[in-house]
């Protein structure tokens, strides 16, 4: 283990997706004044595997290969000292834990403290061992692009970080980061996201079931897990998609277009898919 540093902690929150890659190349190239990113990984049972694939085939030895740090990060429980996953919380016997935006009823999602248990709490700790405190707050970039402005939002910083937006700064969109990305020799990574996030829309669920259909299955069942569960508390049941109706049901085997979807992901923090 390090010894933490009396300087001033700074560091890249990547996701593993298009926006944190092209800050990765931008850092190698330097263009951006980030040396250190910070991944916190949710499991490897509970990100999507294209995701990991990529980190593990290009971002790390990029970084490598160009001085970078890029560290990552598992959720460690205090007590026990054991790696708990996303998947493993929602899967544990005897858990009530919802700890994923799953739909309501309604259609609303419901509470979500998945991004801050196992994202900004993980790179929080990592970031107070290295030196961050109150008084010397870290600086901790954040990935968002021009076209997601809507979701940089300033207020949402933990009192031992101060968080910066260089992609929006700089006036890079997400095109402009695939383009970054393959000017470097890389290929654009896919989306980043937990494989059974209920904030996917139906496009990505619909490519899973085509493309992924074992992980499809598996989102299902993950899904029919919970709902047993509700059912014996005695409560409504809850879904993975907005249509207030079992994924499967939802999300139709064999067709090959879905009506265009303008339903933003609600994902707004920027920790998680970028």
């Amino acid at each position: 283990m390090t010894t933490p540093s009396t300087a001033t902690v700074k560091a890249f929150s990547f996701g593993g997706g298009v926006q944190s890659t092209a800050a990765l190349v931008l850092a190698a190239q330097g263009e951006l004044d980030f040396r250190t990113f910070l991944m916190a990984n949710v499991g490897d049972d509970s990100e999507h595997p294209g995701t990991l694939r990529y980190l593990r085939q290009y971002a790390i030895p990029y970084a490598q290969a160009h001085g970078l740090e890029l560290v990552v990060l598992d959720r460690v429980m205090k007590r026990s000292g054991e790696v708990r996953t996303l998947y493993q919380d929602l899967t544990r016997e005897g858990s009530r834990s919802l700890k994923i935006p799953v739909r309501m009823s309604n259609g609303a999602p419901g509470t979500r403290s998945c991004t801050a248990q196992f994202k900004i709490k993980v790179i929080g700790d990592e970031l107070k061992r290295r030196g961050a405190t109150k008084e010397t707050p870290a600086t901790v970039g954040i990935g968002i692009s021009l076209d997601e402005i809507d979701r940089a939002n300033k207020r949402r910083c933990e009192p031992h970080e101060r968080i910066e937006y260089p992609l929006l700064e700089r006036g890079i969109r997400r095109i402009d980061c695939a383009r970054i990305i393959r000017s470097a020799g890389l290929p654009v990574p896919p989306k980043s996201s937990c494989w059974f996030c209920p904030f996917h829309r139906p496009e990505t669920w619909h490519d899973m079931r085509r493309n992924e259909p074992e992980l499809f299955e598996k989102a299902c069942q993950l899904e029919e897990l919970l709902n047993r569960r509700r059912d014996e508390l005695g409560k409504d049941h809850v879904w993975l998609t907005r249509f207030n109706r079992p994924l499967r049901a939802a999300i139709p085997d064999g067709v090959d277009t879905l009506p265009f979807d303008e339903w933003d992901s609600g994902c707004d923090s920027g920790w998680c898919m970028t």
